[in-house]
């Protein structure tokens, strides 16, 4: 399970420092909250490089590495960890996916499906029931639309998912030596899967994400890197925004999706390392610096939650789309319900949001 905390309906989490950049014993991280310095620092990759965006917070153990290296685990500089030449194409090829035109053809797609799940929803709370608004309409459509977007067929969605979680706790979280264990497990059967995807696109080539990695010359190693973060990325990070905005709503009907990313995104934190002494305001960072950049919840601009220059997100409007539709759909649903209990909380590193959202409705007494 994820890293839990409990936490009132309307927290953000987030933390204000006057200082342009200062460094936490206990994360081990230079932290730097000032909107204007993260956004310098995106902007410049070749003296922040993204060498550590992906790598475990907590280092992996032993027995942890033997798992993940018994499927050839093995994430090599490809999208939000390459500074790299290699970069460039493998991210124009993945854009494509989500071009202005895919995104905006799926939406009807996202409406049928959040949709459905709110009618659902709202009749189980009419039949006297509690319901959990993260899995019960949160959970499911972002991953059915992005593998829909991606040309991905025959996937088990309840297994994505875990395996997203799971894998988000493993390099995002603190998990102990028995728990990281469970997760390596978890990660290396994700990791078995893209391989047999990816041997799959080399056999007969087609259309799909595999299909196109393969085409475009990658090994089978930089194929699965994508696959990995990009599956997870492109839908469970998306859930999270939705299930906060959701939480916010439930406080403030009024709350708007620009709103939740600038103040309490799902990612409000990103990695950047030093590549040489360099000063930061005026602070001065050694060289391998590893640094933590705060994206939301410091004053900065909603845009800022997607990151800035050559490393923004590719999903970032298809997860605005996304949110807005859920948003859209559940409105009323929101409007007439109450939180059954304080929510217990996703608390990683660089992902927040709501576990659980379990509501009843306003007619009935909140256990």
């Amino acid at each position: 399970m994820v890293r839990v905390t409990r936490s009132s309906a309307s927290g953000d989490g987030s933390t204000v420092t006057g200082c342009p950049a200062r460094y936490d014993e206990a994360l081990g991280y230079w932290v730097v909250d000032d909107p204007a310095l993260a956004r310098e620092v995106l902007l410049d990759p070749q003296t922040f490089r993204p060498d550590n965006a992906v790598l475990a917070h907590t280092p992996l153990s032993v027995k942890a590495l033997r798992v993940l290296s018994g499927v050839g685990f093995a994430l090599p500089p490809t999208l939000a960890n390459n500074a790299g030449e290699s970069h460039r194409p493998i991210r124009a090829a993945v854009a494509r996916f989500f071009s202005p035109a895919r995104v905006a053809a799926a939406e009807p797609l996202t409406r049928e499906l959040n949709t459905a799940r709110v009618t659902a929803a709202l009749r189980a709370l009419a039949d006297c029931q509690q319901v959990d608004l993260v899995q019960a309409i949160a959970a499911e459509p972002p991953a059915l639309v992005v593998l829909h977007l991606l040309g991905l067929t025959d996937v088990d969605v309840p297994a994505l998912k875990a395996w997203s979680l799971d894998s988000l706790e493993l390099f995002w979280g603190w998990p102990d030596e028995d728990r990281q264990l469970e997760l390596a497990h978890s990660a290396a059967e994700f990791y078995a899967w893209l391989r047999a995807r990816t041997t799959a696109a080399r056999k007969a080539p087609g259309d799909d994400l595999f299909g196109v990695l393969v085409a475009l010359g990658l090994t089978d190693e930089e194929v699965c890197a994508v696959g990995y973060f990009l599956l997870i990325a492109g839908q469970e990070t998306t859930t999270q925004l939705i299930s906060t905005a959701f939480q916010r709503c439930l406080d403030d009907p009024g709350t708007t999706v620009e709103q939740v990313l600038q103040e309490a995104s799902s990612v409000p934190t990103w990695r950047r390392i030093t590549a040489e002494p360099t000063t930061l305001g005026d602070v001065d960072l050694p060289v391998g610096a590893p640094v933590l950049l705060g994206l939301t919840g410091h004053g900065g601009p909603a845009d800022l939650a997607f990151g800035i220059g050559i490393h923004r997100c590719l999903g970032a409007a298809l997860a605005r789309m996304e949110t807005q539709v859920a948003l859209d759909c559940a409105r009323d649903l929101l409007s007439s319900v109450r939180l059954a209990e304080p929510p217990p909380m996703i608390d990683l590193l660089s992902f927040r949001a709501p576990a659980q959202l379990v509501v009843t409705s306003s007619g009935h007494k909140a256990v």
